[in-house]
């Protein structure tokens, strides 16, 4: 245990002991090694282990690393058939002792599968992992939003122009000169905005593999983790963001799976993903499906290009994740101006 973490530590024990006495007083603080947005740690007290999820140090950009989002969507889905953590304490940056918002939950024993192609598992095993990813998607979107207490968790309607929008200027932010290639792919997503309709449910916003926990001996998923990008929106930007894995390559630190023999490994494809997803919804399967693909790779690529800014600010929680993603984001650029200019082929 660092410096750094007795610091934490000394800073964190009078607050909790005013203000969440029940979970006792801090003898040893971990930061969890995986992760790059907000720094978390395992929090070991007098009476157990906890999870301690911070905003990161450093100057922020606006609407970026709202960890009281993350509690507050959270706990609204406690009681829902979506599996968090429970939420114990939120502390907000004008009273954290650290001077910067963090929050508390349970902490969880389970299974995170960090390569999709999950090389740990045979091959029905991978199916029925993939299938309780597709279930728990389609969970997700059935939510009561109000029944949840989060009808006003975001705006509703016009999710994808609005969307569009903050990551052009977020990306815009952070870059000293824009690639052309990636102006371009917004100019692109205003000409092929489809119509609004209607559709509104909680989205994730981050909906891949690693943000979700397993049981240990089953493919039942125990907590879906990260909703630091949650918000009300359109469910159809949660699909296609899990479905760009299908694209990415699986080489060079992607994580993706293209380029492999998904069905030899007994994983499903792109099109048996979403059909499984829909018919869960009750639903038909999507038009203007590339659309969908080209939003979410920019949207990617400009959140890479945030972590990348601030890591060169000195505020990354990692830093040598930032540099995987800062040679991500001209893949990612790249797989959205071919889906573009080729849709077509990309339709499901």
């Amino acid at each position: 245990m660092g410096g750094t973490s007795d610091l934490m530590i000394a800073s964190l024990n009078p607050y909790l002991a005013t203000h969440a006495p029940e979970l006792g007083a801090i003898t040893r603080l971990d930061k969890f090694g995986t992760g790059q947005s907000n720094p978390t740690y395992k929090m070991t007290t007098e009476r157990g282990c906890f999870v301690l999820r911070a905003k990161p140090p450093g100057v922020l950009l606006k609407s970026a690393h709202l960890v009281e989002r993350e509690f507050a969507v959270m706990s609204g889905l406690a009681d829902t058939s979506v599996a968090v953590p429970k939420m114990l304490h939120l502390s907000r940056d004008e009273i954290s002792p650290l001077g910067r918002a963090f929050f508390i939950m349970e902490h969880m024993e389970g299974r995170i599968f960090w390569d999709p192609s999950l090389p740990e598992l045979e091959g029905e095993e991978r199916g029925a992992i993939y299938e309780a990813m597709a279930d728990t998607l389609a969970a997700l979107h059935s939510v009561d939003v109000s029944a949840a207490g989060l009808a006003e968790f975001g705006k509703p309607g016009d999710y994808f122009a609005r969307q569009i929008d903050l990551w052009s200027r977020q990306y815009m932010a952070s870059v000293d000169a824009p690639d052309r290639a990636m102006t371009g792919v917004m100019d692109w997503l205003g000409l092929h905005l489809p119509q609004d309709d209607g559709q509104v449910a909680l989205v994730h916003g981050d909906y891949r593999l690693d943000n979700m926990m397993f049981a240990a001996d089953t493919p039942e998923v125990v907590a879906l983790l990260d909703w630091e990008l949650s918000t009300l929106g359109h469910p159809l930007a949660d699909l296609a963001y899990q479905c760009m894995q299908w694209r990415l390559p699986h080489d060079g630190g992607m994580r993706g799976l293209g380029g492999l023999d998904r069905a030899a490994l007994g994983l499903p494809s792109e099109q048996d993903y979403v059909a499984r997803y829909c018919a869960a919804r009750g639903i038909d399967t999507p038009k203007n499906w590339a659309f969908y693909l080209v939003f979410s790779t920019f949207r990617l690529a400009a959140i890479l290009q945030g972590v990348v800014a601030r890591a060169q600010g000195g505020n990354a929680s990692n830093p040598e994740t930032a540099q995987k993603y800062a040679a991500a984001i001209p893949v990612l650029i790249k797989q959205a101006v071919d889906i573009a200019n080729d849709p077509s082929e990309k339709a499901l």
